[in-house]
């Protein structure tokens, strides 16, 4: 008997070695127990990879990573991760899903649509109704167009705006299920696809007994300091995570000698906050590093930061990997957000400051200082366990296999 096969096409998709964008490989990694292959199809370029994949001249290069798990690599150009050619880049992608090819990587029995981009959901429909696919998942891991009205103040008539409006109608009506990240997000999905029996909620998250522990550079070690508070983050210097804030509170604090802010990873804005801080002793910024090294890394900090814009978007909810990487080390995190259920709300591990302000990140801070090692230490173990009880892989992706 034939294995069922998974297409997960999901152009933002990476291995363990791209350093992004692993939550398919990972859930694969437990489908494949039961029977299942996974072909996860992915494009051939993405900004936020640590390692970009080899490809062919071809249009499609599938990639065998281990058995039962393969990456189609569909080429598309490569672009800046703040220019327009990366909304093209999507384009392409989702134009070249059309021509798929089940003698490339084998008919599908389920294929799972995974936005952001959301354009990829018609060639999804296209490819059920071509294949006679069983299930079709539309999985959202971000709201758009929410997301840029809300983010970017586009308006919500703006061509680009109305043409993904259609398209998330189109979506959520078609699919069989719906899979979103966020655990508030049916409060707006239900009302558009009126099916409250297609919404499942199955966060992001982590597992432990995946991740291959990779030792940090001694350079990188040298470093950071060790006789200093360390309030630390670990991911991309981008707009949604706000870190302006925690710019600005690291400038007010720049005269404290006993707090240290340390950033790691790159974006669009490193470069904007490296200006802003030119003339600070108290913060160090750190290339990117593996997926495989941020425990390590993380395991220097003495608290974790996580920001979030004060802005109606949130109140969905949040799934970002920070939240689990920083639970997973058992750290206490700060995080300047709005109370919108996150998992670091919902564990009671962290410090809840008012967005958008760095007075109140300051006082967050100190808040932290004045508790002792012990206090710390139960703030990051109960972090700890919630992540490890429920944002395991193993039991989100058995939430999944009950979609199949």
């Amino acid at each position: 008997m034939n294995k069922k096969i998974i297409w997960v096409l999901n152009q933002t998709a990476g291995k363990p070695d791209s350093g992004w964008g692993e939550r398919h490989y990972f859930f694969s990694k437990y489908w494949i127990q039961k029977g299942y292959e996974v072909k996860i199809i992915s494009g051939s370029y993405n900004h936020l990879f640590l390692n970009q994949p080899k490809i062919s001249k071809k249009t499609f290069t599938v990639e065998n990573v281990e058995d039962g798990i393969s990456f189609c690599w569909v080429k598309i150009p490569m672009y800046d991760g703040a220019s327009i050619f990366k909304l093209w880049s999507m384009l392409v992608f989702a134009f070249k899903l059309f021509f798929l090819s089940s003698k490339l990587i084998g008919k599908p029995s389920v294929i799972i649509v995974s936005s952001m981009p959301i354009f990829q959901i018609l060639p999804g429909i296209f490819l059920k109704w071509k294949y006679k696919t069983s299930k079709l998942i539309f999985e959202i891991r971000d709201l758009w167009p929410l997301t840029p009205i809300h983010l970017s103040g586009y308006s919500k008539f703006h061509p680009i705006i109305l043409g993904m409006s259609w398209l998330e109608k189109i979506g959520y009506r078609k699919a069989d299920s719906i899979v979103s990240l966020l655990p508030n997000a049916f409060n707006y999905i239900d009302k558009i696809s009126g099916d409250t029996s297609k919404s499942h909620w199955i966060s992001n998250g982590i597992d432990a007994s995946l991740l291959v522990k990779e030792e940090i550079s001694k350079e990188i070690v040298a470093q950071i300091p060790t006789d200093k508070f360390i309030i630390g983050y670990s991911g991309t210097m981008g707009m949604a995570n706000a870190l302006e804030y925690l710019i600005e509170a690291s400038i007010l604090l720049k005269n404290n000698q006993n707090i240290h802010f340390v950033f790691v990873g790159d974006g669009y804005l490193k470069k904007q906050f490296l200006q802003a801080t030119k003339h600070n002793n108290n913060i160090t910024f750190i290339d990117k590093i593996s997926k495989n090294q941020v425990q390590q890394v993380l395991q220097l900090f003495n608290c974790c930061f996580i920001g979030r814009n004060n802005t109606p978007l949130f109140d969905y909810g949040v799934s970002s990997n920070k939240y689990f990487d920083y639970m997973l080390a058992g750290k206490p995190i700060l995080e300047s957000s709005n109370r919108i259920k996150s998992p670091a709300e919902l564990a009671d591990c962290s410090i809840q400051v008012k967005p958008e302000n760095p007075k109140a990140i300051v006082e967050g801070i100190f808040e932290l200082l004045k508790m002792n090692s012990k206090e710390l230490q139960e703030l990051g173990e109960r972090g700890y366990t919630y992540v490890k009880k429920y944002h395991n892989f193993e039991y989100l992706s058995t939430n999944y296999l009950k979609l199949f």
